[in-house]
C-alpha cells in the first residue's frame, strides 16, 4: 500500500529474537534530513536501535545524531513532529532527558514535552490527521493529553475528534489518509466519511496494534531530498 501512494519502501528482514521489530518507529526520529538515533526505554531493543542505524546510515546516507546524555530514554512513538514544533511524550518509555534530546537534535523547531499517564506512547492517544489537524479519540487520556498539548502549543491546530480510542493513531501520508479498518473502528470510519475529503486507504490491524500505537509504528517516514540515495 505504502507503494501504492507514491513511496519507495525499504523493509527491514524479520528477526524471530527480537519480538518488537516490527515496530520500527521507536529506534529513530527522522526530521529535515537528520536522523535522531532513539534510545529505547526496553534495553532489550538496543538491537533493533543498530538494524534502524544500519538503514538510515548506509542505505540513505543521512547524517545520525546521537543521544548524549547517558540518563535518556526516548522511544520514537513518543515524538509527534506536526511540521511546525515537536512535541515528546513524557512516558514510562521516555523522560526529560529524551525529550532535551530532540530539542537538541531540532533546534530550529520549538519541542514541547507532554505528560503521558497511561500506558501506550503518546501517539497512540494524538497523530496527524493532515496538515495542522491533530486526530484524537473522546478517550480520557486522549482528551487530557489534547488539553495539554493546545496549552503548550506554538500554534492553533484544527482537531479531528473520533470514537475508539485506537482510532486516533492515523498515518497522513501525501495527501491521503490510512485509518484503521471498518471492522476495528466502524463509528470513526462513519465520521471520518462526514468530516474528510481527503482520499482514504484502510489497513487491518487489530494484531500489531494489541502491542504498538497502530499504523505509525511499522514504519519511520523520510521525506525525499537530493542528499538521500535513489533506492
Amino acid at each position: 500500500m505504502l507503494r501504492d501512494l507514491g513511496l519507495d519502501v525499504i523493509e527491514l528482514p524479520p528477526d524471530e529474537n527480537l519480538p518488537e521489530c516490527p515496530f520500527v518507529e521507536d529506534c529513530a526520529v527522522v526530521c529535515n534530513g537528520i536522523a535522531l538515533i532513539c534510545r529505547p526505554g526496553d534495553p532489550h531493543r538496543l538491537q533493533e536501535v543498530e538494524a534502524v542505524r544500519a538503514v538510515l546510515k548506509k542505505e540513505l546516507d543521512l547524517p545520525l545524531a546521537e543521544i548524549a546524555d547517558p540518563n535518556a530514554r526516548l522511544d520514537g512513538g513518543d515524538v509527534l513532529f506536526t511540521g511546525r514544533e515537536f512535541f515528546v511524550g513524557l512516558s514510562k518509555w521516555t523522560n526529560e532527558a529524551g525529550a532535551r534530546a530532540v530539542a537538541a537534535a531540532f533546534p530550529e523547531y520549538p519541542c514541547v514535552p507532554i505528560k503521558v499517564t497511561e500506558h501506550h506512547h503518546l501517539k497512540y492517544y494524538v497523530s496527524m490527521g493532515g496538515p495542522d489537524v491533530l486526530c484524537v479519540s473522546r478517550s480520557k487520556e486522549s482528551q487530557e493529553i489534547l488539553k495539554r498539548i493546545e496549552r503548550e502549543a506554538t500554534f492553533t491546530y484544527h482537531t479531528l475528534t473520533l470514537q475508539e480510542e485506537t482510532a486516533a493513531n492515523v498515518l497522513y501520508i501525501n495527501g491521503t489518509l490510512v485509518t484503521r479498518s471498518v471492522d476495528e473502528i466502524p463509528v470513526s470510519t462513519q465520521i471520518l466519511s462526514q468530516k474528510i475529503d481527503a482520499p482514504r486507504q484502510m489497513l487491518y490491524m487489530s494484531e500489531l496494534g494489541k502491542f504498538s500505537n497502530g499504523l505509525t509504528a511499522c514504519s519511520i517516514l523520510v521525506k525525499r531530498s537530493k542528499h538521500i540515495k535513489s533506492l
